[in-house]
């Protein structure tokens, strides 16, 4: 790209978490750029990235949008709590709850969020409501993998195009595990050595991980599959989702897409 366009020096980015591209991106580019995120959806515009190099984006607050922050805990109850501005804590996930001057009435986005500091607000996207694995009180959430995968491929030289995980349940002559589908832009020399890398990073990262992965008392290592190029998309296709508005369900606390997915890899498909 830098070929191309020799003056390039920003890349603005949303939707999904830029982390675990950030090496393909390089690559395609060719040299160090800028890159800010954005946080938009077809109900508003949110935050966006104040400079380059900021951790977490400057929450808009005159954006014509009321915002409420329920505590992910609190999601699926009857009547759960919000919390405004000046209840929010540092690191806590919260379900974001809008009121627009559009017409939607505490209306709950799907996303959950993350305060990365408070003076002046900043957030982070942290994952989807609905996309989570806690299937042994692990409670590993999307923001959780996206920084493991992205360590890992670093550490081993892979670039990722795209994964899935789900949880792998008890039998009754093994614990459990997760297990990840990854489609590799570049694959790492040593897939066991990624393995063990992306296990490592995650039990840094979550510590409820790291809690079920002592002496493997609850959790195995994870079970990792390189899928063919092209998997993905076919899925998706075989959805009718195919198109930038729909992505790959990273997260899931069932095995329902992951089944799929896994029986579309061993099958005989023309990528598109």
């Amino acid at each position: 790209m830098a070929d191309v366009w020799p003056s390039l020096e920003l890349y603005m980015h949303g939707g999904v978490s830029f982390t675990p591209y950030k090496e393909q991106f390089k690559k395609l580019i060719g040299k160090n750029i800028h890159y800010l995120d954005m946080y938009n959806a077809s109900e508003g515009f949110f935050a966006a990235s104040a400079q380059p190099g900021d951790d977490g984006m400057l929450l808009f607050l005159d954006h014509g949008i009321f915002m409420e922050f329920m505590p992910v805990s609190e999601y699926g109850k009857k009547n759960p709590v919000t919390v405004g501005l000046n209840e929010v804590e540092l690191g806590k996930n919260y379900a974001l709850v809008i009121s627009t001057n559009g017409g939607l009435w505490r209306y709950l986005l799907g996303d959950t969020i993350q305060f990365t500091a408070l003076l002046p607000f900043k957030i982070k996207v942290s994952g989807r409501l609905k996309h989570y694995i806690n299937a042994f009180g692990e409670e590993v959430i999307v923001d959780n993998t996206d920084k493991a995968i992205a360590s890992a491929s670093e550490k081993t030289g892979a670039v990722v195009s795209d994964y899935t995980a789900a949880p792998v349940y008890f039998s009754e002559n093994t614990n459990g595990a997760h297990e990840w589908l990854i489609e590799f832009e570049k694959e790492p020399d040593n897939i066991e050595l990624f393995t063990k890398e992306l296990d490592a990073a995650l039990q840094s990262i979550n510590s409820d991980y790291e809690a079920k992965r002592y002496k493997n008392i609850a959790l195995s290592m994870p079970v990792l599959h390189a899928l063919k190029k092209g998997v993905f998309t076919e899925w998706l296709r075989s959805k009718g989702k195919l198109g930038g508005q729909h992505k790959i369900p990273r997260l899931a606390n069932e095995r329902t897409v992951i089944d799929e997915i896994l029986k579309m890899n061993t099958a005989t498909f023309v990528n598109k």
